[in-house]
């Protein structure tokens, strides 16, 4: 892994770049004005850009978001998320017929086209998690509970993260709920990244990929799964885990993970 200064350095030799949303270009609250630049520079230079998210939600909600925050919509032609990829196989009834929705209200869009499928936990052929019931809930315990008693059915991940930061507050993801399920021997279905499979829909075999992101877990781990070069950026979600280089490259060994290059925050 190399420090990487400027982004510039090292793009000719990329066709693809697949760039993580929350974390690289903005915070949950406000645009990352550098990383904003640099991807402005990638299209100037007619480089395909790729944001890949895991964000439990259809694309086009993704694109609305990032609207609202003042991102010029000339750069988002290409998104894909981990909810996009999950809702067509909710809508090809993969998992079953009766789900019971454990996420807030406004992740109900991913499953619109079969709300009338939407039932109780004892009825359910499956959980469709797409995170908690409200995102601000700290207190896991009765989620704790509430899964135990449920094992026996599957549970499908909209969204592999663990946490997010919304400016400077952190907020547990349906990742976490997922790995609870796990813990108590549950079976989970996961959506996004790190599985392969949403980054073949990314590009075609014959280009030279690059991904960016700022988790180990999901975007650097997902580039190694497959085969293609990264750049982590470190203060993201993983910005209060080292405290300088060395400790930075102790927590990259800490997660098993390769990534090529890394640089603070996303810059040209």
């Amino acid at each position: 892994m190399k420090e990487l200064n400027h982004l510039s350095d090292i793009y000719k030799s990329y066709d693809t770049f697949i760039i993580d949303l929350w974390g690289v270009i903005h915070n949950g609250v406000k645009l990352n004005v550098k990383a904003i630049d640099a991807v402005d520079q990638l299209k100037k230079n007619s480089k395909k850009i790729v944001f890949l998210s895991n964000a439990p939600r259809p694309s086009a909600k993704v694109i609305n978001f990032l609207l609202k925050m003042k991102m010029d919509k000339k750069y988002l032609s290409n998104v894909m998320t981990s909810g996009e990829a999950a809702m067509f196989a909710i809508n090809q009834k993969k998992f079953g017929n009766l789900f019971f929705h454990l996420g807030p209200p406004r992740d109900q869009n991913i499953f619109e086209k079969v709300k009338d499928n939407k039932t109780t936990i004892e009825k359910c052929d499956y959980i469709l998690c797409t995170g908690l019931f409200d995102e601000r809930e700290t207190e896991l315990e009765w989620y704790k509970k509430f899964l135990k008693m449920h094992t026996s059915k599957k549970l499908v991940c909209t969204n592999p993260d663990l946490t997010v930061h919304r400016g400077e507050k952190e907020e547990f993801c349906a990742g976490y709920i997922a790995k609870i399920f796990e813990e108590l021997g549950g079976k989970v279905i996961y959506y996004g990244k790190p599985y392969k499979e949403i980054y073949k829909m990314c590009f075609e075999k014959n280009e030279k990929v690059l991904a960016i992101g700022d988790n180990l877990r999901t975007d650097i781990k997902g580039a190694n799964n497959t085969n293609i070069d990264s750049v982590f950026i470190s203060e993201g979600v993983h910005r209060d885990e080292y405290k300088d280089v060395s400790e930075l490259f102790k927590l990259v060994e800490k997660y098993e993970v390769k990534p090529n290059f890394f640089q603070r925050e996303l810059k040209w």
